[in-house]
């Protein structure tokens, strides 16, 4: 996530870019795992110690609107916020172990969306992919310690 641009974003979209806004930017886009608002805010304040819980959670959702990140719905249940990399589709593999989230095109969706729409009548609007799975470097850790895959 490049602070620069989304800055630019902001302002013309019309918004003020404030030092609590500043703090959440520079944690969300210093991040390497979705973080929930709670993190963020924990974050941002050792930045900025008057970031207040209420303006993380409308930063990150004015963020969202503008397409500059993401939400990611996570195993347990509850999301995280990751950046959004520029020009990429919003599909997201996160690791269940270190909870590293990456960014992948899929091709072949539009065609599957296309598909649910004449077999259900629905128009479909939006849509979240995320698979969940062990990134290489926690595989790579769980064959070290000796532990077996799963078939």
């Amino acid at each position: 996530m490049d602070k620069v641009l989304v800055a630019q974003e902001l302002r013309a979209a019309g918004y003020r870019l404030t030092r609590p806004r500043r703090a959440v930017l520079r944690v969300v886009a210093e991040a390497t795992c979705p973080l929930t608002p709670a993190q963020v805010h924990e974050q941002a304040q050792v930045r900025y110690p008057q970031t207040g819980l209420v303006t993380v959670y409308r930063t990150l959702e004015l963020l969202a609107g503008l397409g500059l990140v993401r939400r990611i719905h996570t195993e347990e249940g509850c999301h995280g916020y990751v950046p959004v990399a520029m020009g990429e589709a919003g599909h997201h593999l996160v690791c269940t172990s270190c909870h590293q989230a990456v960014e992948f095109p899929c091709t072949g969706l539009e065609e599957m969306l296309a598909d649910v729409e004449r077999l259900t009548g629905f128009s479909i609007q939006e849509h979240w992919l995320e698979l969940f799975g062990l990134c290489p470097a926690c595989q790579a850790k769980k064959e070290g310690s000796g532990e077996r895959k799963e078939d």
